[in-house]
């Protein structure tokens, strides 16, 4: 008797096992999951400081400004270090401004362009359907402490860019770091500002 219960409790303790580990993907913390919680943000702002290490440059090119972001589609970037200057994307338009001079130009005329500002829209709008159109993504983390790694797919896009990394804290991005064909590469530190 005693033999036929421990026998039946070692296949509850074995399907309990099995249930539970049937069940703990579901509870791993993914794409989907961090889209979601990237989607609940509708739009913000942020210092930004980034380094460019280019090759044949001695030391990082720092830059210092501001990044906004108001969904679906608006992305802007204001630097005002080491001079000013601006960069607005709206629907498919990009608007550069510099010393004074302004240029417009339409993303669909420069498609590795326009992955790139897809994998910051798609980041910043938990659109992983726009990203995977660009690329290849693998979550890693907790939504406490995430990472993003995006490899593209699209031949051009390649071409020019080997890799893109965001990391993040919740719906939050606070860091970008870009790897360049070539060797060049970027470092971005992302500080959001409270809602006032």
């Amino acid at each position: 008797m005693i033999s036929g219960l421990k026998t039946r409790l070692d296949s509850l303790v074995l399907a309990l096992a099995l249930l539970l580990g049937a069940a703990s993907p579901a509870w791993a913390f993914d794409l989907s999951e961090l889209m979601s919680q990237l989607a609940r943000q509708k739009g913000g702002e942020a210092g930004f400081v980034e380094q460019r290490f280019v090759r044949g440059v001695d030391g990082p090119l720092n830059s210092a400004g501001t990044l906004s972001f108001s969904a679906p589609d608006k992305l802007a970037r204001s630097t005002v270090s080491p001079r000013p200057e601006s960069m607005v994307v709206e629907g498919n338009t990009l608007t550069l401004s510099r010393a004074g001079r302004t240029r417009t130009l339409t993303l669909d005329s420069m498609p590795e362009l326009q992955g790139m500002v897809d994998a910051l829209r798609g980041t910043l709008t938990g659109d992983a359907k726009l990203l995977q159109q660009h690329f290849r993504t693998q979550v890693a983390g907790s939504q406490a402490n995430w990472t993003l790694d995006l490899q593209p797919i699209d031949e051009r896009l390649a071409s020019q860019v080997r890799s893109v990394r965001l990391n993040g804290r919740q719906g939050q991005v606070l860091g970008v770091e870009m790897e360049f064909i070539g060797g060049d590469r970027s470092v971005m530190t992302i500080s959001p500002k409270a809602p006032s």
